[in-house]
This record gives structure tokens, sequence and C-alpha cells, in this order.
């Protein structure tokens, strides 16, 4: 196995207010190789968007890095001055967000916009950017480039919107994307042309992926392996097909659970009782143990870390070895 693209170690992200330091991420740790799709899901509030954002570098004030790594093919890039790191941003890691509106200017065209990340990232010349440009808007299935290259953001439908965006992601050929929400505001035609889009996009051009969604058909249908947050950590983390068809931590069981089968006839889903817990009231030991039907006492004194649940990895003392079963 190739060495990862993406390390993420023990990463903690903070924000300090008046009444205290509220813990948004604690000792998230995973990695990407190059050309994986690794998802990430969790209920809203988990923490999915504050570690795209981490990485990318875009954290909003007050938050911040408290703690931890991130390496991007071993350049250590969460300390790096804000000037460096805007020089990565574009040109090794691009971003996806999930409203186009927010990464488009509406006051410039599309082809504009283009033309100034190209050759700002390759140095290319403008009549050289903007053929790129017409490329990568041809690229992301945008029909008659040529002509709408010229147009403005709200000249595109919404669905058009994200291949623009998308395109502007990829401009300079990034190692790694980041794509937080791509699919969430778009109708499932659209959505399956934009999950087909990043599939070739990993496979031919050898790119990483972290895709965070709360969609977990998108997760099925696109990811590699799959990473379930839960206040702020990774619940459980492995290959796509086995964290949905043998769950390991109770919590994705519950996810799994609210899935509606198109095998099976039951008159209610299964739910989760309880919500997500504020920053500020996170529980002792297992965050999760509130609302867990298996939790014993163990889960409310000590906080599990990532252990081997089988073929994939689950923070819940139900896998400990027999020997620290015990304790």
């Amino acid at each position: 196995m190739s060495h990862p693209l993406l390390e993420v170690r023990h990463l903690r992200v903070e924000f300090p207010t008046r009444r205290g330091t509220l813990l948004a991420l604690d000792d998230v740790s995973f990695d990407i190789q190059p050309g994986e799709i690794l998802g990430v899901v969790g209920e809203s509030g988990a923490g999915k968007s504050l570690t795209g954002a981490a990485i990318i570098g875009l954290l909003e004030p007050p938050g911040r890095v408290a703690g931890g790594e991130i390496r991007l093919a071993g350049l250590r890039i969460d300390n790096l001055p804000p000037e460096d790191m805007r020089r990565i941003r574009g040109r090794r890691i691009g971003a996806i967000f999930q409203d186009p509106l927010t990464s488009l200017n509406p006051l410039y065209t599309i082809g504009r916009q283009l033309v100034e990340t190209i050759q700002v990232h390759l140095g290319l010349t403008a009549d050289a950017a903007r053929r790129r440009a017409i490329e990568l808007l041809q690229s992301t299935g945008i029909p008659a480039a040529e002509q709408r290259i010229d147009q403005y953001p709200h000249q595109f439908s919404g669905g058009m919107r994200q291949r623009v965006v998308i395109a502007l992601a990829l401009a300079a050929q990034p190692e790694l994307i980041v794509a937080d929400e791509p699919t969430t505001a778009l109708d499932v035609s659209i959505q399956a042309q934009i999950i087909a889009l990043l599939k070739t996009l990993a496979k031919e051009q050898g790119a990483a992926v972290m895709l965070v969604t709360h969609d977990m058909g998108v997760i099925a249908e696109t990811c590699d392996r799959v990473a379930v947050m839960y206040a702020g950590r990774i619940a459980e983390i492995g290959p796509v097909a086995e964290v949905i068809h043998h769950p390991a931590h109770p919590y994705t069981v519950g996810l799994m659970g609210s899935i509606p089968s198109m095998e099976s006839e039951r008159e209610r889903l299964m739910q989760i009782d309880g919500a997500m817990p504020r920053l500020n009231a996170v529980p002792a030991g297992c965050a999760f143990n509130p609302r867990c039907p298996q939790a014993v006492d163990r889960c409310r004194r000590q906080r599990p870390d990532l252990m081997a649940a089988g073929t994939t990895r689950a923070a819940c003392w139900l896998h400990a070895p027999a020997e620290e079963a015990a304790t």
C-alpha cells in the first residue's frame, strides 16, 4: 500500500469563549490514500464539516487547531503561516462546498473566476488559462461551455453552479479534494452525475477525496471507506460495505437501522432516542452512553479509543480484548 496522501493525527479543535473553552473535535485520526474516497458521516453537529475546514485551513475564528497534526504528502500543514497555506489551498487542496453561491462571486463571470484561479496556481497565459477553463467546464458536464464561460453565476441552475464549483476545485489538478455536502441541494439525477464525477476524479487523476455528507446512499455509492462521527470523535471507521452491512458501534447500528429498506416491510423505522450532546455538556466516558441501549458502567466512566472490531475499528468497549473487558 502506498503512503497516505492525507494524514490526520489526534486532531483537536477548540473554540475559546467567555464561559470557557469548547472542545469541538477531540482526538480525530484517519488517513486517505491517493485515489481513495473516504466518506465522513454523522448527525448535524458531529464535527464532519469542522474536520474538513480544519484540513483546508478555513476554521472560523475563534476556532483553532489546539492539538494534533495534519500532513499532506508528508508535509505538515496545520501550523503553516496563512500565506503559505493560501498557496496550498487551491493548488494542492481543492474544496467543494454545499452552497455554490458562497463559492462564486456574483459580480464576475464564471470564466473570469476560473481563469484567475488557473493563472494564480498554474501561471498560464490568459489564452491558455481560458482554454483550460473551457476544458474543465466541458469535463464537468456543462453544455456549450465556449458560450457559457462568459455568463454570470445567476444565469446557471443550482446543479450547473455546483459543476462550476467542482471545475474551480479541479482547476489546478489538486492532490486532495475536500467535498462538504456537494450533493445536498441537488435533485437525484444531478446527484448521480456529481457522484460519477467524483469517482472519475479519484480513479483517473489519483486524487484523494474526503466526502462529507449525511446521506448514506451517497456514501454507499461513492466511497471506499467511511468514518462515522459522533460528538467530535470518530465512532467507527472501515470499508464502506462492512460499516453499512455489519456495523460494530451501537451508534452506527442505529444510523443504519434508520434507513428505509426496499427488501423488508416495517411500519416504523428504528430511531435513536435522545439527541447529540451540546459542546458544553458532553458526558463523561463514551459520549454516546446516554443514548446507547448497550451501555454498561465502564461506558460512563472511561472513554474508549478506536479498537479492532472485525474488519472495521470502533470506539466501543463491546470490542475490548477479553483481558481488558474484565477491568
